[in-house]
């Protein structure tokens, strides 16, 4: 008779299933059992700084491999990830929270065990707030069934969960459940209505537009969106935290839809289609730079995970893939404007500063654009890295990756790992502000444990300068940091200061060249300087601000 397997085992095996190979984490007291557990089932366990930037890296490796995985000890390592927890329920990352906890017996007998807050509840009940689902492994006979159910409420709904495993039952046997659980399905007469209803208001349409936005990343839509914009000619735009849905050479993209903060030649195309399809789409302040008002949804088809509605009505039961492979056997074929590749323009190619001239913001994204490749994927911090990165041209899907919505400073670093690791193949170019690297830079030293290579290019502003330009003062400063000997602390990597675009273009070159460590380039930028993109944000926030919001 086959033995069953333990508690941790079989979390192991079902995060294998889920084709989670790398697990990040700071490893504690309650939690030890499951790291062995881990490493003895064949998942490599990645040992951060810090709990925040292993939940970075593991949304990171979601939102390339689908799902990611984070393991931390009790409260001190639980409730550092909160905010990068949070930050993955906001932009629908499918990261599962895995902490160990104090043991059932010990809890009976001693009520002040070391980490407890409030009560041995409390780490759970705040997980509730930003999961989808959170359980405690108190009773070996329902743990593998819950374990099962936390995973399948993780890919169905691309969100993280939580899940505690108190340490005294850890290694005891469970019981693995006869069937699994069958996904969800459509509500056919739902979809077969909807979809005709689409298909209606499709063919009246003269100007239609698709707007793609991060749901098609989370669920793998991105062939379909291709199929989709190929078969039936209506051309695509994106939205920032969608930005490489789809491939930004292709002849039917248009260029990212930012709303108020946006190129006004996208904002126009946008707003003047009198068919909208948005597919997947948060509207956000920040996705659409403030200006949801201007896309009429009496004029729109509005597809997501939660919530399908075709001008004023809505269908219940509908799942977003339904929907889109639906839309694909509709066979309509519309006509792309005349003229709509020649109207997307590069505002990031090489610009007309001499080689000798102090390095620009424009100068900058400018060169960037010029070294990008389907090997290099983009990940972007938050404040000038991520708006100046909004016109790079990403070459193929999901190679951008960036928190536009929830916006939280220190994602880029910890988030090149997780890349890396969930794609090999690729290599990460971090863009970050010096306010978010004093945050989590010194997950460089991670990269260069496991043998990682980012290139990361820091705007050295000298403080806060998306919140320079809302309302200057000198809290928006920073002390000077030595950039550059981080490789001599930690005694590998490489290093620069550059301050001229010839220094700059040669830098970038030598780091693309040599594949062996960490590059890290720190770009000397005056403080004032701006991109368009951090202007038009800066103008909209500004009178906000003013007014005491």
């Amino acid at each position: 008779m086959k033995e069953s397997p333990s508690i941790a085992d079989y979390l192991t095996s079902r995060l294998k299933i889920e084709g989670i190979e790398y697990l990040f984490g700071v490893p504690g007291d309650y939690a030890l059992p499951l790291f062995s557990a881990f490493r003895k089932g064949g998942i490599e366990t990645i040992n951060t700084c810090d709990e925040q930037g292993a939940g970075f890296a593991a949304d990171a490796y979601a939102r390339v491999r689908g799902m990611g995985a984070v393991c931390v000890t009790y409260c001190v390592g639980g409730l550092k990830i909160v905010n990068a927890v949070a930050e993955a329920y906001a932009e629908k990352s499918a990261v599962v929270v895995l902490s160990g906890a104090p043991g059932m017996a010990e809890r009976k007998k001693d009520s002040l065990l070391h980490h407890k807050v409030r009560n041995f509840e409390t780490q759970r009940k705040i997980f509730e707030e930003i999961t989808v689902g959170a359980t405690v492994l108190d009773n070996p006979d329902t743990a593998a069934s819950e374990i099962d159910r936390l995973l399948d409420l993780a890919r169905r709904y691309h969100r993280p969960v939580y899940i505690e495993v108190p340490r005294d039952l850890m290694l005891v046997p469970c019981r693995p459940p006869s069937t699994r659980r069958e996904s969800e399905a459509s509500d056919p007469q739902a979809l077969t209505e909807a979809l005709e209803e689409a298909r209606q208001m499709l063919l009246a349409s003269r100007c239609p537009l698709i707007l793609a936005d991060v749901e098609l990343h989370r669920f793998g839509l991105q062939k379909e969106l291709v199929q989709l914009t190929e078969t039936t000619g209506i051309p695509v735009a994106a939205t920032l935290l969608g930005k490489s849905v789809i491939a930004e050479t292709h002849p039917h993209y248009i260029g990212v839809y930012e709303g108020a903060t946006g190129r006004a030649e996208v904002n126009d195309y946008v707003e003047a289609s009198d068919c909208l399809l948005l597919l997947g789409v948060f509207l956000t302040d920040i996705t659409v730079g403030g200006s949801s008002s201007s896309l009429d949804m009496s004029r729109s088809i509005y597809a997501t995970s939660e919530k399908l509605s075709i001008r004023h009505h809505s269908f219940e039961g509908v799942r977003l893939e339904d929907f889109v492979r639906g839309l694909l056997k509709l066979g309509i074929q519309k006509r792309v404007l005349p003229g709509i590749a020649a109207r997307r323009t590069e505002p990031t190619t090489r610009s007309s500063a001499r080689p000798q001239d102090r390095i620009t913001v424009q100068s900058l994204f400018a060169e960037i654009n010029q070294i990008l490749s389907p090997e290099i994927v983009v990940i972007a911090d938050v404040g000038e890295a991520l708006f100046g990165a909004s016109d790079l041209v990403i070459r193929e899907p999901t190679e951008f990756l960036s928190p536009a919505y929830y916006a939280s400073l220190g994602f880029a670093i910890p988030a090149s790992l997780g890349a890396a690791l969930a794609n090999p193949r690729l290599r990460p170019l971090v863009l970050v502000g010096d306010g978010a690297f004093q945050m989590t830079g010194m997950e460089l030293s991670t990269a260069a444990r496991f043998g990682l290579s980012p290139i990361v290019v820091l705007l050295n502003n000298r403080g806060y300068s998306t919140e320079r330009q809302i309302l200057d003062g000198p809290f928006n400063d920073l002390l000077e940091w030595n950039y550059c000997r981080l490789p001599e602390l930690l005694g590998t990597g490489r290093a620069c200061q550059v301050r001229t675009n010839q220094e700059l273009e040669e830098t970038l070159q030598a780091a693309l060249s040599q594949k062996d460590s960490f590059w890290l380039i720190e770009v000397r930028l005056n403080p004032h300087d701006r991109s368009p993109a951090l202007e038009r944000l800066a103008k909209r926030l500004a009178p906000q601000q003013r007014a005491g919001h």
